[in-house]
């Protein structure tokens, strides 16, 4: 069995004030770069919405997270095992890498240069679907509220506006 990882040898893993904790470059980081590859065990679809929705049921237990994330229309990958380092990478509503499928695998690609102890960030791009189970801790300027893909900021807000009316808010 692989053994927990806390750092390659362009990040490592700390405290993060987005939430719990995040990945850090330990160097500089150029735009373009492929900086992690997001692993672990391969697994059909149907698996992977059981294990999604199993994971949501004990998020609200602890400070664990959902670590299933499609690799195509057959198949998912789930990254809740100790040497996914990728899996710690928060979302931001401005983001400095991207997610980049080729050949099978997934990896976290830098979008612009990434300066020394800055954190990686990539937007998770959920749909509209749950919106509001899903709020946004970023503290970028940009930040909607919510974790939603960018296309979708423009119905998220008309969906907001609903939704805070029905809140009294």
């Amino acid at each position: 069995m692989k053994k927990s990882i806390k750092e390659s040898n362009l990040v490592i893993l700390k405290n993060s004030s987005i939430h719990h904790k995040g990945i850090f470059a330990k160097k500089a980081i150029q735009a373009e770069t492929k900086v992690l590859q997001y692993i672990g065990e391969k697994i059909s679809k149907q698996e992977g919405t059981k294990r999604a929705i199993a994971a949501i049921e004990k998020e609200s237990e602890s400070k664990g997270g959902v670590y299933i994330f499609e690799l195509n229309d057959k198949h998912d990958i789930d990254g809740d095992v100790p040497y996914n380092l990728a899996k710690y990478i928060n979302h931001s509503c401005t983001p400095n890498c991207k997610i980049l499928k080729e050949k099978g695998q997934i990896w976290i690609q830098a979008i612009k240069n990434i300066e020394t102890e800055e954190e990686l960030t990539y937007n998770y791009g959920y749909d509209l679907e749950e919106f509001k189970d899903h709020p946004c801790k970023c503290g970028s300027e940009r930040c909607v509220g919510f974790i939603v893909d960018e296309k979708l900021w423009y119905e998220l807000g008309k969906l907001k506006t609903k939704y805070f009316l029905e809140l009294g808010a």
